[in-house]
């Protein structure tokens, strides 16, 4: 754990230009002076309104440079959040730029401090401050998107990404009050490396441990529940389960006397029957037949069909399910579809899924896909951490296709292509997902990709 220490001095800033360091957006800082790489201060934002202000978030100096008018402005325009007319407005008015080099970190919690009425005065430049606490635990940006960005400041590279940074700024305008903004803003800065990927609140899926609970009818002496409101709450459940797979439930099929548990329409239709109880009863499948057939008629026949419930199936279920092709699974295997949906929110292709879904007890088949899924995720997992590792020994910030298939299959003892390799890469690196960055060579062999955040796989 990184160790706490104290600051006394701060540095300050206008609002804006703190909240794009603490976003993320900037590692720059336009200071009135030179500043000693190593100097640690917290940030101070300069408002002549209210009578309190917050701190929230101090800096380590990396770099400071000099420049002039010799400096091309527009290309560190690119770089920066300023413009060139700001630039130049600088120069004309001291005759240089002193651009500051920061890692910022978030403090441990907001400090407040009176306004002061002549702050204005002390943009750019430092104030003394109260001792306050710091430690390097909370860094804005991870240490490697942070060397990757101060390699193109200091180097004058634009950046790979300009489109998506214009299109986050743009969406900052209108994501406080439009929540579909704020989601595509927040999904763009991780992919950026300007933050990490939301933590999912994990009370709000607590339901799915009670899948398998829900499907064992030992809940009515447990909880003193009829066997209508067990079969009941086991419904409701598989139905929260399904709709969270992907399916399409539709909500005219309630079950009840005579009716039809379950109906999926999309994207294939698929009726199922819930089964709440000890066991499956051996009649479950002539029941689904005559019921299914029954409300959707000649659409039947291109029906999906299963069965969820309890414990083993007999012998004589297991036969009448081959015959009538409905598949049977039991709650834990849904349970387990899930909890891995759940993990990984992508990870289930309802159409591949669909392939598993053969007649008679499918558990096997099933637990076959789940597996087949994780070990996937565990692939990519392995080839983000490959990206991760390699510039600690090369002193490089992005790596090639060739030096990636190269050590994750040693470390693994693979025969990866570098074919699959790349198109593994390209997906990591995808707006949509945003574990890597990727910076696109003339073709697949001279693209070269970074580190941006891992896939836990645990």
């Amino acid at each position: 754990m990184n160790q706490s220490f104290s600051l006394s001095t701060a540095l300050c800033l206008s609002v804006s230009d703190i909240e794009a360091l603490i976003q993320g957006r900037t590692i720059a800082a336009l200071p009135r002076m030179f500043i000693r790489p190593g100097q640690k201060f917290a940030l101070y934002p300069v408002n002549t309104t209210g009578n309190i202000l917050l701190i929230k978030a101090w800096a380590k100096c990396e770099l400071c440079q000099i420049l002039d008018k010799t400096t091309p402005l527009d290309v560190l325009s690119k770089l920066t959040i300023w413009t060139p007319e700001a630039f130049e407005a600088i120069i004309q008015k001291h005759e240089n730029i002193f651009l500051a080099y920061l890692r910022v970190y978030h403090l441990p919690q907001f400090i407040e401090v009176p306004v002061n009425p002549n702050i204005q005065d002390k943009l750019g430049k430092f104030v003394g401050l109260p001792n306050i606490s710091a430690s390097e635990d909370k860094p804005v940006l991870s240490n490697q998107v942070f060397i990757q960005r101060k390699q193109q400041l200091e180097k004058r590279e634009p950046s790979p990404n300009t489109e998506l940074e214009e299109l986050q700024i743009a969406l900052s305008q209108i994501a406080q009050n439009n929540p579909a903004a704020q989601q595509l803003e927040n999904d763009i800065k991780v992919f950026l490396g300007w933050s990490n990927a939301p933590t999912r609140n994990t009370s709000d899926l607590a339901w799915i441990k009670t899948i398998t609970s829900l499907g064992d009818r030992s809940i009515e002496k447990n909880e003193k529940k009829s066997n209508y409101q067990a079969g009941t709450d086991f419904e409701i459940i598989t139905r929260q389960s399904l709709d969270f797979l992907g399916f399409k439930v539709e909500e005219d099929y309630k079950g009840g006397a005579g009716g039809l548990d379950l109906y999926c329409s999309q994207p294939y239709p698929i009726v199922c029957e819930c089964k709440a109880g000890k066991s499956i009863p051996d009649n479950a499948t002539e029941e689904l037949f005559r019921i299914a057939k029954r409300h959707l008629k000649e659409n039947y026949d291109q029906a999906m069909r299963l069965i969820i419930g309890p414990s083993e199936p007999t012998k004589n279920l297991k036969e009448s399910a081959q015959i009538s092709k409905i598949s049977i699974i039991k709650t834990m295997t849904l349970q387990k579809l899930v909890e891995l949906k759940a993990k990984y929110p992508g990870a289930i292709n309802l159409i591949e899924l669909k392939q598993y879904l053969e007649p008679g007890q499918i558990d096997d088949k099933i637990n076959e896909y789940i597996d087949k899924i994780e070990q996937e995720i565990k692939l990519r997992s392995h080839i983000i951490q490959a990206v991760k590792e390699i510039p600690k020994s090369t002193n490089q910030n992005s790596v090639t296709v060739i030096e990636i298939r190269s050590h994750y299959n040693a470390i693994n003892k693979s025969t990866l292509t570098d074919e699959i390799v790349h198109d593994l890469l390209i997906e990591l690196s995808s707006p949509l997902t945003g574990y890597l960055g990727r910076e696109k060579g003339n073709d697949w062999k001279t693209d070269k990709f970074y580190y941006l955040r891992d896939l836990p796989i645990n």
